[in-house]
């Protein structure tokens, strides 16, 4: 449960960022469309860096060297 919230407060943190740093005032529609297509490229960055990271842990090896 703890997870849960500290992830759900990762992306609400991420999205006030994102909004201060744009500068955008949702009270008009485009503004709301710029916020989403800003914040789901966030999230694609985030996750294409998870899979890259996660890739090149498996690929490491882990094993110890038998002398």
């Amino acid at each position: 449960m703890k997870i849960l919230i500290a992830l759900i407060m990762f992306l609400f943190l991420a999205a006030f960022f994102i909004i201060s740093e744009n500068k955008l005032v949702l009270k008009n529609s485009e503004a709301r469309q710029e916020f989403q297509k800003l914040y789901f490229s966030w999230m694609n960055n985030i996750f294409e860096d998870a899979k890259n990271l996660t890739s090149y842990v498996v690929k490491l090896d882990w094993l110890p060297e038998v002398s």
